[in-house]
């Protein structure tokens, strides 16, 4: 069921972006993500299976009746925010949006003809105003930019690939979709952060929702810059064995890690780009259609380029290396693996070398 808006102006003054692309704000690593997923084998054939087949009426079934639908009656306050979400994304059609059990906060769009939003009660109660209108915002951009679709499938998978885990083969194959899936809805992640920041445009609001996700309703007891150092510790810390911990970790995540996600954000939100939006000048959807999928493509180059030669983490820093054609490879390797230095070199002999070919 969808609403449409009318003339509804958000609780306090903020800028509204008629028309605005999702590629206003998608990260390029979302995009290239999604490509990469889109090539995977047998992915075609998946999702046009299960487009078909996916019980999305009984979903909607299962949330209408089990879980609060959010209206001018119920969950009013939130009603107003979802309704402001779409009127500064310029969102013609209000998406569902229900209130369900469950004490571990969390949100999410999922849906393949419309999507609906979903929050849990620990959200709701965790948050505040400006916090939660982040949010919103949030599922609002993922809906925007279509994510819906593939967190549908992402969900069945999970489930299916649970099912048939004593079918080594089924299971590999199934796995195999869900891990790229994953890794895409991570990226995805970072995209709907910044359509949050677009919605509520207040940067510690944001700040402040991602640190009671790690650490709950305790802010009195945390500090948004000690937050944001532990993002760089992470990144930098170790060597190529916590590099490698650090790919393990996060394969079995839909969500990138919450410091992660804070120091992206803020780094956006520091951005040249981010500016422009609010000044007006953004990619519109009436555009999209003219789009180049090779402007796509290098932008997604571009930033991981970017990526790799500005990180700190010593996997991504050896990576620059050897694209760099830095020498002694194999020493960078080892000390790397190890966390220790390369001693210095023996002087070299020259009576020794004498007399080789």
């Amino acid at each position: 069921m969808t609403e449409e808006i009318h003339d509804n102006v958000p609780s306090r003054q903020r800028k509204r972006f008629p028309g605005i692309s999702s590629r206003a704000y998608e990260h390029p690593a979302d995009r290239s993500a999604l490509v990469a997923l889109r090539k995977l084998t047998g992915f075609d054939t998946v999702f046009k299976a299960l487009s078909g087949l996916l019980p999305e009426r009984s979903l909607r079934l299962l949330f209408l009746s089990d879980s609060v639908r959010v209206s001018e009656a119920q969950f009013a306050h939130l009603h107003g925010m979802l309704l402001d979400a779409c009127y500064v994304l310029d969102l013609a059609k209000v998406p569902a949006m229900y209130v369900t059990q469950d004490p571990r906060p969390n949100a999410m769009c999922i849906g393949l003809d419309e999507p609906i939003i979903v929050v849990t009660t620990g959200l709701v109660e965790l948050l505040d105003e400006e916090e939660m209108r982040a949010v919103v915002g949030h599922e609002v951009g993922h809906a925007l930019s279509g994510h819906s679709v593939y967190r549908t499938i992402l969900l069945f998978l999970t489930n299916l690939a649970l099912k048939v885990a004593w079918i080594p083969l089924g299971n590999v194959a199934i796995m195999a979709i869900v891990t790229a899936l994953r890794e895409w809805f991570r990226k995805s992640e970072l995209s709907a952060d910044r359509a949050g920041l677009l919605v509520g445009q207040d940067l510690k609001a944001s700040m402040r929702g991602l640190m009671k996700i790690a650490g709950g309703n305790h802010l009195h007891e945390m500090n948004v810059d000690a937050f944001l150092e532990q993002a760089e510790e992470y990144e930098a810390g170790g060597d190529l064995r916590d590099s490698v911990l650090k790919i393990l970790n996060v394969l079995p995540r839909t969500h990138p890690f919450t410091t992660v996600r804070a120091a992206e954000l803020k780094k956006w939100a520091e951005s040249r780009d981010y500016q422009r939006i609010l000044d007006g000048h953004y990619p519109r959807r009436e555009e999209d259609k003219d789009t180049s999928v090779a402007d796509s493509f290098r932008d997604s180059a571009s930033h991981y380029a970017d990526t790799v030669r500005t990180s700190k983490d010593p996997l991504l820093k050896l990576v620059g290396d050897i694209a760099g054609g830095a020498g002694d490879l194999g020493g960078k390797l080892r000390d790397r693996f190890t966390g220790g230095t390369a001693g210095p070199k023996p002087p070299r002999d020259p009576d020794a070398a004498e007399g080789q070919a």
